[in-house]
C-alpha cells in the first residue's frame, strides 16, 4: 500500500505504538522513552509481531527489532509493510547494508539502538504522520551508498520532491510552484517510476526521500533532517 493512501493522523488522539522486541529490558526502556511524549501511547508489546498486532490492530506505528530470536526478520518486515503497516526498524545491526535493506523492504525509518530518546520519539511521531525522519546513522548510510543505479530527475521533479519532503502537502507544493496539484502528483509519480525502473522501488515518502539523499539529489540540510522536533504542530496531510 502506498503511504499516501494511509489515513493521516489527526491531533485529536494520541499515536498508538506497538513494540516488537525479544529483550524485555529494551521494551521497558523504549516504553519509558515514549511515555515522555504525551502524543504517544504504547498499545502492545511482545516478541512476536503477529501476536503483538493481534493485540493492537489499530497501532499507527510498529517499532520492530530487526533481529528476533536469533535471526534477521527482513522477510517479516516486508510482509508487514506490504500490508500497509508503518514500520520503524529499531536495531543494533546498524551497518549501512542492513539499514538500506530495511528501507528497501518498506520500512519508513531506521533507528540504531545506540541513538537516544530524542531520535526515537521524533521518528515515531513523524512516521505516524507519514513524514520522513532520518536519524544520524541512517543519514550516513544513505549519503555513503555507493550503488551506481541512480535515475536522473528533472529540475521540476527535484523541486517538487524537495518541497514535499519539507513536510508540505501536495496542495501546498502546488501553490508554491504555481502549478496544479495534479502536476505535483505527476512529478512525484514520475520520480517513483524512474526508481522502479532502476530496480530501486520507492513506494513510500520515506523511501523516496532515502533514494534522493542516497543519490545526492537532496541534501539532508535542505529538508531540516536535524531540526528540532519540539513543536506540537501537526503537519497538513
Amino acid at each position: 500500500m502506498d503511504a499516501d493512501a494511509v489515513a493521516p493522523l489527526t491531533p485529536h488522539r494520541p499515536v498508538g505504538v506497538a513494540i516488537v522486541d525479544d529483550h524485555p529490558v529494551v521494551i521497558d526502556g523504549v516504553r519509558a522513552w515514549l511515555a515522555t511524549e504525551p502524543r504517544l501511547t504504547v498499545l502492545a508489546t511482545g516478541d512476536d509481531p503477529d501476536e503483538v498486532l493481534r493485540a493492537a490492530p489499530e497501532a499507527d506505528v510498529v517499532l520492530l527489532d530487526l533481529r528476533l530470536h536469533g535471526r534477521l526478520v527482513l522477510d517479516k518486515l516486508a510482509e508487514l509493510c506490504a500490508s500497509g503497516r508503518r514500520l520503524v526498524v529499531y536495531s543494533e545491526h546498524s551497518d549501512p547494508r542492513t539499514m538500506l535493506a530495511a528501507l528497501d523492504a518498506g520500512a519508513v525509518a531506521f533507528l540504531a539502538k545506540h541513538e537516544g530518546r530524542e531520535h526515537c520519539v521524533a521518528t515515531v511521531l513523524d512516521a505516524a504522520s507519514d513524514r520522513p525522519y532520518v536519524a544520524p546513522s541512517l543519514a550516513g548510510a544513505m549519503v555513503g551508498d555507493p550503488r551506481p543505479d541512480r535515475p536522473v530527475l528533472s529540475d521540476k521533479e527535484r523541486e517538487a520532491l524537495l518541497l514535499w519532503f519539507q513536510s508540505m502537502s501536495k496542495a501546498s507544493v502546488a501553490r508554491r510552484m504555481r502549478i496544479s496539484e495534479h502536476t505535483v502528483k505527476q512529478y512525484v509519480d514520475r520520480a517513483r517510476i524512474k526508481y522502479t525502473r532502476a530496480g530501486r522501488p520507492a513506494a513510500t515518502k520515506a523511501a523516496l526521500l532515502a533514494r534522493a539523499i542516497e543519490d545526492g539529489l537532496v541534501r539532508p540540510e535542505e529538508i531540516g533532517i536535524y531540526r528540532s522536533h519540539a513543536s506540537t504542530d501537526w503537519p497538513t496531510p
